[in-house]
């Protein structure tokens, strides 16, 4: 067997165990989006479950598995490099008209049966394209789960977080400290009557607090999450990513510096008269998610 034909067999046992899981989970689809819980341009590599799933390496797709059938949808920029990658694997180049198009839905929402039940992972699905998603396919009838990654289950060597270490933007390159850019934010808070604001952009976040990393290619940030109220922030970042004396500093801007998979059990527990601010065109359904 040449290595064209290995991958392509590869990508099929992959897609027969997902249906398998999915069997397992009582699912009649799943959706892997092009996205990581940060609206990532580049994704690290935790978050490439549609080019690991299905062979298709361009950066933007998203791939649809159902019990018979698993399509990529792609744009114009893509197709010639679709066909070919996802040529003999069984799943099948879906060419869209444009770059915001959601055929994928749409497609969805009529091959599916009322009473089937569609699964995405949504810590990575955007707020809109939630809504969008929801609406579709409520309407038909048929169920969205967002609280499963299946993608854990079938993925045996799935990347962990990035580990590299975070280090601190220092004059004369960062211009402006991180406390007057946090009283900045929270003036706007406070005119926006919010308690709280949830912040996952790895930019804004890098910016914010004048810290830098290298988790994603091209890029000098870090994976994060930042909650803020009035008066203290908590950071959520991998153990390990950050040194005792800069976690002393940022404590003295009234940083915290705490697990990343606690945000959504910080978020939960807000109380119920908190008003939370997140930027719908900023975030992923992870914060709607778990506020809910």
């Amino acid at each position: 067997m040449d290595t064209l034909d290995s991958r392509r067999a590869t990508v099929r046992t992959r897609i027969d165990t997902l249906r398998q899981a999915m069997a397992r989970t009582g699912l009649a689809a799943v959706i892997v989006p092009s996205s990581d819980p940060h609206l990532s341009e580049y994704l690290p590599d935790r978050w490439k479950g549609r080019e690991w799933l299905s062979g298709f390496t361009g950066s933007v797709g998203t791939l649809v598995v159902t019990r018979e059938a698993a399509g990529v949808w792609v744009d114009s920029r893509y197709w010639t490099q679709a066909e070919v990658q996802l040529a003999g694997t069984g799943v099948d180049l879906m060419k869209l008209p444009g770059t915001a198009s959601l055929a994928h839905i749409e497609w969805l929402a009529t091959t599916l049966k009322r009473g089937d039940t569609v699964a995405v992972d949504g810590t990575v699905l955007a707020l809109a394209a939630g809504r969008a998603l929801e609406t579709a396919l409520t309407a038909r009838g048929i169920r969205v789960r967002t609280d499963l990654d299946i993608l854990s289950e079938v993925w045996p060597d799935r990347a962990s977080l990035p580990i590299p270490p975070i280090y601190e933007h220092v004059p004369p390159y960062a211009t402006i400290p991180r406390s007057a850019k946090l009283s900045a934010v929270r003036e706007d808070m406070r005119k926006a009557a919010a308690t709280h604001h949830f912040i996952s952009t790895l930019d804004d976040i890098a910016w914010l607090t004048n810290l830098r990393g290298a988790d994603v290619s091209y890029n000098p940030v870090f994976v994060a999450h930042l909650l803020l109220d009035a008066r203290s922030a908590r950071l959520f970042v991998a153990d390990g990513k950050i040194e005792n004396g800069l976690k002393a500093r940022l404590a003295a801007d009234g940083i915290e510096v705490a697990p990343y998979t606690q945000a959504a059990a910080a978020l939960a527990a807000l109380p119920p008269a908190a008003t939370l601010l997140v930027d719908p065109r900023r975030a992923k359904r992870l914060a709607h998610r778990m506020r809910q």
